[in-house]
Formats: C-alpha cells, sequence, structure tokens
C-alpha cells in the first residue's frame, strides 16, 4: 500500500479513529490493532511475503530470550548468531543470491570456464533490508546487554512490522521504538497536527518533487546518448532531488503517521543537501541506516582509533557495505566506494567533524566560502549519483564522460519545469534548516495565517501540479 494511494486515504484514517476512539482502553488492545493493520499494509503487496516477516520475528523474539537467559557467553554468542544467520540468510537468499551467482559465472567465464550458475526466480519483498536491520539492532542490543528482552509478543511483533516505518525506515533501534510500546499513550493534540505537518511536506516532496523530477531523469537516463551535456547535467540534478524528494518524504511521512499515533521515531534527513563536506552529508542523509552501520559494523571493527591503514580500511569497509546494502549490483559498489573516497581525506586529516552545527548559522544569507562548500559538496555527491542511477558501471562511466565537453554550454533538450518546485523546495527548508522538518513551525516567528496560506498553496500544488503517481525508490531496497 503506497502512502500516495486512494487505499492509503482510507486506511490511515480508519486505523486513526480506531486506535483512539475503540481501542484505546488499554495499551495490549492499541499494540494488537497495530500489529493486525501493519499486516494488513504490508500484505497489500503481497500476502505470501508475511511469512518472512512472522518467522522473523519469531525467531529474534526467543533468541533475546534465550540470549538473556544463557549463563555462558559462548551460548549467548550461539543465540545471537541464529539470529543474524536467519536475518542475513533471507536477505543472501532473495536480494543477493543472483548477483553473487552471476558474478561467480562472469568470473570464471573471464579465466577461461564456461559454466551456467544457479539463478532464483524470485522477488524481492518489499522492506526487507529495514526491516531485518531492525529486528538485528534489538538482539545486538540485548546481547551487550543495552536492552532487556522483551516478554510481550504483541508489543515485539508490532515494533517489527509497524507500518508507517515498515518498507522504508527510518530504520528504528529497540531502544527507542520498543520501549514505546509498553508505555500508555495519549492524545496529544500539538503532536498530531505537526504530524500532519511533515506528513504535507512528505507528499510535497513525492508528488510534486520526486515524481515530477522522476518523469525527466527516466527520459534522459533512458536515452542519454541522444542528449547534450547540459541536458545530462539536469538530468544528473534531477535524479539527486529524485531521490531526496522520494525517500526523505517517505521519513516525513512515516514519522509524521507516527505521530499521530503517540509515537516518535528517529529523524532521518537533516537537509543533507545543505552539508559542507560528504562527512556532515553522511550526518544528515539516512541517518538510521549510516548510524547503524556506524555503531554495529565501523565501531566494533576498531572505528578511527587505530593507524591510519586500519582508518582506510573501516571507512572503505563501512561505505561498500552501505552500497551494497542498497542494491546487488556493482554500481552500488561503485557509489559506496567513491563516497569513501570522498571522506577519506576529512578522516586523515581529522577534519570529518568540523561541520557539526547548522550550515550559515543565526544568518539568513550565506558566506561565499560556505556557499562554495555546499555546491561543492553537492556537485559531488551528484557524481556519485550516477553510478547510484546507472543500470551497470559502463554505463555510468560513459554517461560522465559524456558530461565533459562544451555541450555543457549549450541549452538543455528538456523542460526545465521542476526547477520551479525545486526552488520552492530549497527556500523553505533553507529557512527551516535549523528545525526536525520543514513545517515544524511551534517556536516560528511565522504568523498563523501566513503558516495557512502556505498550507494550502502545498495543498493546491500538490494536487494541481503533482505527478502520475510512481513507487517510492527505497522499496527496491
Amino acid at each position: 500500500m503506497l502512502f500516495n494511494s486512494f487505499e492509503y486515504l482510507l486506511f490511515l484514517p480508519t486505523v486513526f479513529l480506531l486506535y483512539w476512539f475503540v481501542f484505546n482502553k488499554q495499551i495490549k488492545w492499541q499494540n494488537l490493532l497495530l500489529l493486525v493493520v501493519s499486516y494488513v499494509f504490508y500484505g497489500w503487496w503481497d500476502w505470501r511475503f508475511l511469512s518472512l516477516i512472522v518467522f522473523s520475528s519469531i525467531i529474534d523474539f526467543y533468541c533475546g530470550i534465550y540470549i538473556n537467559k544463557s549463563k555462558s557467553e559462548q551460548l549467548k554468542k550461539r543465540w545471537l548468531i541464529l539470529s543474524m544467520l536467519v536475518n542475513l540468510g533471507f536477505l543472501g537468499v532473495f536480494k543477493y543470491f543472483n548477483f553473487f551467482s552471476k558474478s561467480l559465472e562472469e568470473a570464471l567465464h573471464s579465466v577461461g570456464y564456461q559454466i551456467d550458475t544457479l539463478t532464483l526466480n524470485i522477488i524481492l519483498p518489499v522492506g526487507i533490508s529495514f526491516y531485518t536491520f531492525q529486528t538485528m539492532s534489538y538482539t545486538i542490543d540485548v546481547y551487550r546487554n543495552k536492552l532487556k528482552p522483551t516478554k510481550d509478543p504483541v508489543a515485539f511483533f508490532a515494533f517489527v512490522s509497524f507500518f508507517p516505518q515498515l518498507v522504508a525506515g527510518p530504520i528504528e533501534r529497540a531502544t527507542n521504538l520498543l520501549p514505546q510500546f509498553y508505555k500508555k499513550r495519549t492524545f496529544d493534540y500539538n503532536q498530531a497536527t505537526d504530524g500532519l505537518r511533515q506528513i504535507l511536506w512528505g507528499l510535497f516532496k513525492k508528488i510534486v518533487i520526486a515524481d515530477n523530477c522522476a518523469i525527466i531523469v527516466n527520459q534522459i537516463f533512458d536515452n542519454y546518448t541522444d542528449y547534450n551535456a547540459s541536458t545530462l547535467i539536469i538530468g544528473a540534478i534531477f535524479f539527486a532531488f529524485q531521490i531526496y524528494g522520494d525517500f526523505s518524504g517517505y521519513s516525513d511521512i512515516a514519522i509524521g503517521t507516527s505521530r499521530l499515533f503517540g509515537f516518535n521515531l528517529m529523524q532521518n534527513f537533516a537537509f543533507p543537501y545543505f552539508s559542507r563536506d560528504i562527512a556532515e552529508f553522511w550526518r544528515r542523509w539516512h541517518i538510521s541506516l549510516s548510524t547503524w552501520f556506524r555503531d554495529y559494523v565501523y565501531i566494533p571493527l576498531g572505528g578511527s582509533r587505530g593507524g591510519i591503514s586500519m582508518k582506510i580500511r573501516n571507512t572503505f569497509i563501512i561505505f561498500i557495505v552501505s552500497g551494497f546494502w542498497h542494491g546487488a549490483n556493482w554500481t552500488f559498489i561503485i557509489w559506496g566506494a567513491l563516497n569513501a573516497i570522498y571522506f577519506l581525506p576529512l578522516l586523515l586529516l581529522n577534519k570529518n567533524r568540523t561541520n557539526t552545527n547548522v550550515v550559515a548559522e543565526n544568518k539568513t544569507i550565506i558566506g561565499f566560502k560556505e556557499l562554495f562548500q555546499v555546491i561543492l559538496t553537492f556537485g559531488l555527491t551528484t557524481m556519485a549519483w550516477i553510478f547510484f542511477r546507472a543500470p551497470n558501471i559502463t554505463y555510468a562511466i560513459d554517461y560522465i564522460s559524456k558530461i565533459f565537453n562544451k555541450s555543457a554550454f549549450h541549452a538543455p533538450q528538456v523542460t526545465l519545469k521542476p526547477f520551479v518546485f525545486i526552488i520552492i523546495l530549497i527556500i523553505i527548508e533553507w529557512l527551516q534548516r535549523d528545525k526536525k522538518h520543514a513545517l515544524a513551525f511551534s517556536d516560528s516567528k511565522i504568523s498563523k495565517p501566513l503558516r495557512w496560506v502556505l498550507y494550502y498553496t502545498l495543498i493546491i500544488i500538490i494536487f494541481w501540479f503533482g505527478a502520475e503517481k510512481q513507487e517510492f525508490i527505497y522499496f527496491q531496497f
């Protein structure tokens, strides 16, 4: 079920009314309702894949209990390994089996061995990369004694399948989200209205920004050899805003929806295109994933505490693994490696924590130095996005090579209409860059009438200029 679908327009208010007016007497009934509707929400795509979520939930529920009960460290590790094998096993089969199989076949062909390897004709379950990482965080944190295992299966199953963030995050930590299922939740008008504003902004980013950009991006990338360099540059820029509008838009809708039900999810995007270097970008982009890899992979490997060789190794591991998490294609691995190359000089020069404040803090106009840094960072990020979007490495390299010629100074061969909406996005997010989301006006000096003008303007733009409905990009991950 898509957030921007008619079905969801009926689903959300129905669940909201049941949650607060029918099942509001006891937490366990609210949790049971959330569990049932979350399974309905996910099963809307394919009911067969519900068995994966249920099985993963059962395994991790009991692994958490037995990790806590085990007297020896060796036994604790065995239960943790079982949890990780099940979750990573699902990812390995559904997401990566064919990639490794075909890569092996191509490698053998390159040295003269002709062999046809086995491939599986299976569909990638929606959101599998998100909910498997979420459940693994639970068993890992129980193993590390950061969290006591739950004995409430309904609360745990609802935590794993919580419908707002089930299929595309944020990837919630059990330490943050699971305890919220134990506490009595009362309706908070201010929290709910702020959630609605965040949903509105998410819909604007998805329907107006991402979907309008997608039309041009698909046109250019599918026929890139027919266009001049300036058009290819436009295609790369539009894709940068497409993926941002698409993914951060989903996160805004997910977080806003959760607030309607009394839950607080972690911020997943913090205006990343205003970053002044790549390190800052990765502190602001897909925060739930980057911090997951930091805490569960990078730090256990030694982080940046060792010598230069260890720092380089760990940096490449974390970025390449992050790239591979996004998809079973060499283009994602190159995308990750390219970001590691961007990041490494900052780490080695101990400048990766230089820009931790808000850009142009307490100012309306950005200075020349920071403007240059923001443009440079956006340019490097956009170049890397070409590998993310391209179907293969050769395609990406050829696309990039065609950008660097004199036709870059010619007029683009496509409509630039999405730039109008992008400018609106940039202006509003710039003015709100120190807030949790772009329409967070609780402590704003902007008058209430002006705010309502903005809300209705955004609604009109969504209905008038919204492009044809398209699936969220991150559903494929």
